[in-house]
């Protein structure tokens, strides 16, 4: 797919590009997050601009396979052992506390002193609060997230509960959970991880190293993010029988989306932990 070679020593973003909606404000906001590599992964079909041809690393894939973002991962995996990787869709956004001024590099760096190898993320959903005038459900200028209606259970292991780990719900996947199959409606993720030699991300984002899928370490918080995300929103109107049946998104408890950091922490959607 892309040889190891062509990174460069910090964090690397890969993005996987499932269609044209916002492809541009995806890669540059994962860009301006000063990521030291931002690779596209794409059908040769869709267009890149110029200008972001330069910047990021392109490689033909094919985004309509079955779980097609582990899959990449874990082709990558192997060959960049010791780097920090985050992994998204298009029309999706990082978001981790203060980085407005602060960079993914910093963050990581600060995380690795923790003796943390992944930080856990919530997908935040996205939503355009009119969908007759964004019948795709995606405008960056009108949109709105949920402020309440998240909630946790426990994680099951085959000896009970996991330590340290918790199903998260909410969102679209929870206010429209019958148009979403029962094994896609969590909405935390584990985006951000030290690469491994031998480690896989399985296909509901989450490792086979336990300890990689907790959300703090046994000693103190630590840091989380968000992911905030219109694929959720996207899907839903796309898909003929959920199309017909939503005319809004909205709801009591939505907000119009700040995009800033700050928002997030304040909903408690995200946590600093340690990191001031």
């Amino acid at each position: 797919m892309i040889s190891a070679h062509a990174f460069g020593a910090g964090p690397i973003a890969v993005i996987v590009v499932e269609d044209e909606v916002e492809v541009e404000t995806t890669l540059r906001h994962h860009l301006n997050l000063a990521f030291e590599d931002v690779v596209a992964l794409m059908p040769d079909r869709l267009p890149l601009a110029a200008d972001l041809a330069k910047d990021v690393i392109r490689a033909c894939y094919d985004t309509a396979q079955a779980d097609a973002l582990p899959s990449a991962i874990n082709r990558l995996m192997d060959a960049l052992d010791g780097r920090w990787i985050y992994c998204c869709y298009n029309a999706e956004y990082l978001f981790f506390p203060f980085c407005e001024s602060r960079s993914v590099g910093e963050m990581v760096r600060f995380h690795s002193e923790e003796r943390r190898d992944a930080m856990l993320a919530y997908t935040v959903d996205l939503y355009a609060d009119d969908l007759t005038a964004s019948p795709d459900a995606v405008c960056l200028e009108t949109a709105h997230l949920d402020r309440a209606g998240y909630y946790a259970l426990a994680r099951a292991g085959p000896d009970g509960p996991k330590e340290r780990q918790l199903d998260f719900f909410g969102g679209l996947r929870w206010r429209f959970e019958e148009h979403v199959p029962e094994n896609r409606r969590k909405i935390d993720r584990v985006p951000l991880f030290r690469a491994q030699r031998g480690l896989r991300l399985r296909w509901d984002h989450t490792f086979e190293e336990e300890e990689l899928n907790t959300y703090a370490c046994p000693w103190h918080h630590n840091i989380t993010a968000a992911i905030c995300s219109f694929r959720t929103a996207k899907a839903l109107r796309r898909n003929p029988g959920s199309r017909a049946q939503i005319d809004s998104f909205g709801w009591p408890n939505s907000v119009p989306f700040t995009w800033q950091s700050q928002q997030l922490l304040d909903l408690g959607l995200i946590e600093p932990g340690q990191w001031f």
